[in-house]
């Protein structure tokens, strides 16, 4: 077995958890820029309701999605890993990086 080849259910559970945490961060970025959905999807040339898809956490949010979010607001997208805090000796992702998936003005260097 390959160290990718994982439960299926598991897999859907860990993305839409990812997702949650990709919208929430942009929606929170949002709010800290004072925009709106509607100031988003005119800032990325697409519809009111690609954005309402994309923060619904339905769409399958792609890299190439998140940059162009990115891109739009001018913000960067940092991705982290970080071991889970059952695993032997794993502290997890300190509380500053729980969010695996933000949207920041400048990655943070660890």
């Amino acid at each position: 077995m390959g160290i990718f080849a994982r439960d299926e259910s598991r897999t859907e559970l860990a993305a839409s958890q990812v997702a949650r945490q990709a919208t929430a961060s942009l929606a929170g970025l949002l709010a800290g820029l004072g925009k709106t959905r509607s100031d988003l999807a005119k800032a990325m040339g697409v519809s009111p309701g690609r954005v309402s898809q994309i923060m619904s956490g339905d769409a399958n949010l792609t890299v190439r999605t998140l940059a162009a979010v990115a891109e739009a607001l001018d913000a960067d997208v940092q991705i982290t890993f970080c071991p889970r805090p059952q695993s032997a000796g794993a502290q997890g992702c300190r509380d500053s990086d729980s969010t695996a998936v933000r949207s920041m003005g400048s990655p943070a260097h660890h």
